[in-house]
C-alpha cells in the first residue's frame, strides 16, 4: 500500500497527469461528435449505421494521448534519473513496477470511463440536433458491450504502453514505438492485395482487433469477433509488461 500511495503521490503530482487524461476525455468527445454530425440521413429508412461505433471514433485519436500519458509514468523518472531514488526506498523492483501498472490502470480506465460516458451523451444529442432517433443506449446489449470494451482499450493501450516504455526507457522512442505498433499493421493491411493475408493482418493488428468490440451490428463481416479481438489486444499488452517487467527487474537503473 505504501507503494502504491508512493506511485499515486508521483502521477498526482505531474501537472502532464491531468491535462492528458483531459486530453483523452475531450479528444474522444469532440471527434466522436463530429463524426457522428457528419452522418448523411437523407432519404434513411431504416438507417444501417453503427451509431455506438460512430460515438467512439474519437477514441482513435483519445488513445494517442494515453499513449504519451503511460509513457511518461515510466519514463520521466528515467530523465531525470528519479529512477535512483524511488529504488533506493524501495528495492523491490516487481513491487514498484506493478505499482506503476495498478496506477495508470486506475487513471486510464477513470478517464477512458469519462470518456466514453462523455460520447453517447454528446452523440445523442448531436442525433437529436439532425433529427435522426438512433441513439445509442447504455440499455442496450451491444452498446454497453462497445462501451465498456472501449474503456478496455483505452486501459490495455495504456498497460502496452508501460511495457514497451519499461524496455525502452526513452520517452519519444517509447511513444513513436507504440504508435507505429499500432497504425502501422493497419495501414499494410489495406496496401495488401491478397484477402486472407489482409484479413490476417487486421487480427493481428492490436488497434483493428482491440477496436472490433466497438461494432454492435455486422458483426459477421468483422476479420475477427469483438471479445477475442479485444483479446488480442490484451496479450499484446501482457507480453509487453512481462518483458518490461523482467528488463526492469534485472537492468542497473
Amino acid at each position: 500500500m505504501r507503494t502504491l500511495h508512493a506511485e499515486w503521490t508521483k502521477a498526482r503530482t505531474l501537472s502532464s497527469t491531468a491535462w492528458l487524461s483531459l486530453a483523452v476525455v475531450v479528444i474522444t468527445m469532440v471527434v466522436g461528435a463530429a463524426t457522428t454530425g457528419s452522418i448523411d440521413h437523407s432519404g434513411c429508412v431504416g438507417c444501417s449505421f453503427d451509431i455506438t461505433k460512430l460515438a467512439f471514433t474519437g477514441v482513435w485519436f483519445g488513445q494517442v494521448a494515453v499513449v504519451v500519458l503511460a509513457g511518461l509514468s515510466m519514463t520521466s523518472e528515467y530523465s531525470t534519473k528519479m529512477i535512483q531514488t524511488s529504488l533506493l526506498a524501495n528495492p523491490r523492483r516487481a513491487q514498484l513496477f506493478a505499482a506503476k501498472a495498478a496506477v495508470i490502470t486506475a487513471i486510464v480506465l477513470v478517464a477512458g470511463a469519462f470518456a466514453v460516458l462523455g460520447s453517447l451523451v454528446v452523440a445523442r444529442q448531436v442525433l437529436d440536433g439532425i433529427g435522426l432517433a438512433a441513439a445509442p443506449s447504455l440499455g442496450d446489449g451491444p452498446s454497453l458491450r462497445a462501451a465498456a470494451g472501449t474503456a478496455l482499450y483505452l486501459t490495455l493501450i495504456a498497460l502496452l504502453t508501460l511495457g514497451v516504455a519499461a524496455v525502452i526507457r526513452d520517452t519519444a522512442v517509447s511513444i513513436a514505438s507504440v504508435l507505429g505498433i499500432l497504425f502501422a499493421l493497419p495501414i499494410v493491411a489495406q496496401f495488401v492485395s491478397d484477402p486472407q493475408w489482409s484479413m490476417w493482418l487486421s487480427r493481428l493488428s492490436p488497434m483493428t482487433a482491440g477496436l472490433s468490440v466497438q461494432a454492435t451490428r455486422g458483426l459477421r463481416t468483422l476479420p475477427i469477433g469483438p471479445w477475442a479481438g479485444l483479446g488480442v489486444l490484451a496479450a499484446y499488452a501482457g507480453v509487453a509488461l512481462v518483458v518490461g517487467g523482467i528488463l526492469f527487474k534485472v537492468r542497473d537503473a
